[in-house]
């Protein structure tokens, strides 16, 4: 199964519309994460209608008619493994034990806010996953994630820079 990471998009605030490389992956894509700051609607409509599956959520950006389609927290159970999605998980130093408090049931969360990708396991097994912001970078390059999930376990887990 193939997965597809975002979050921070921020349309059409900081970009246009998507780059093309990340539309280019939605095809291929079984899953598609998206851990919320769409901004607008019609990112979530676009990804709505060429997404075969979205788990996604709102962030502190996203306004009243975002938040009316979308949850939170959101959840799905995936070629064995149970999948998180949050929007903000509050500051780098200690995450890794706070989001495993939080999330006890959880083998892997998506969170975005930061725009910085993270990828890191904490002590419980939880693997915590933020694929950066594919249209506003807070580093040298603005960036998506794409996975592979096969027999229970998430592999190819491949950090993917944008051009400027």
């Amino acid at each position: 199964m193939r997965l597809l990471l975002m979050s921070d998009t921020h349309l059409p605030r900081r970009a246009k519309r998507l780059p093309e490389p990340l539309l280019a992956e939605l095809p291929h894509a079984d899953v598609v994460f998206h851990a919320g700051d769409w901004v607008d609607t019609a990112t979530l409509d676009l990804l709505e209608s060429r997404s075969r599956r979205l788990v996604a959520v709102y962030g502190n950006n996203d306004g009243p008619e975002l938040r009316a389609r979308l949850p939170e927290v959101a959840h799905a159970d995936l070629g064995g493994l149970r999948f998180g999605v949050v929007h903000e998980t509050g500051p780098a130093a200690g995450r890794e034990a706070r989001c495993a408090a939080r999330f006890p049931d959880l083998d892997v969360l998506v969170f975005g806010h930061s725009h910085i990708p993270w990828d890191s396991t904490a002590p419980t097994g939880l693997r915590l996953l933020n694929p950066g912001s594919p249209t506003d970078r807070r580093r040298p390059h603005c960036t998506y994630l794409t996975a592979t999930l096969a027999d229970a376990a998430l592999t190819e887990v491949t950090l993917h820079r944008l051009p400027r």
